[in-house]
């Protein structure tokens, strides 16, 4: 019971994701071809609702679910990095028509191929863990 609370929020990350046609790869599609607005919409939406809740958390000095205080460590700032990562995350993204949130709730509608795109993240995801000493940060 005591992960019913992340349970709820899937699921209503799943609905919002569903009903908004975020996980929609024609929606994808026209995003990358500049075709359509609404995708640029709901990221900017994340975004702004993003460095609100930023604030706030900061501001109340929030904690998280098991009491700790939430750090927010400030960057060194690496152009190069966030070229080459969002690069890469785009393409991916372009090519499989779902960001990681999404791919998820495709599972969810039964949409098996996205399988494949999972499979690719997990990898990719491991593969960045296994080397990321060995990477310029």
């Amino acid at each position: 019971m005591k992960g019913l609370k992340f349970i709820i929020a899937g699921i209503l990350f799943g609905i919002v994701m569903s009903k908004s046609e975020a996980i929609s790869w024609f929606r994808i599609q026209e995003m990358f071809r500049f075709q359509s607005f609404h995708m640029y919409g709901i990221i900017g939406t994340a975004v702004i609702l993003g460095v609100i809740i930023t604030y706030l958390i900061k501001k109340y000095k929030m904690r998280d679910y098991q009491g700790n205080p939430i750090v927010f460590t400030p960057k060194e700032k690496s152009i190069p990095r966030y070229l080459i990562g969002g690069t890469i995350f785009g393409l991916g993204w372009a090519l499989t028509g779902a960001c990681p949130g999404p791919m998820f709730v495709n599972i969810g509608y039964g949409y098996w191929a996205i399988l494949l795109a999972v499979g690719g993240a997990i990898a990719g995801t491991y593969t960045y863990g296994a080397i990321k000493d060995r990477l310029p940060h």
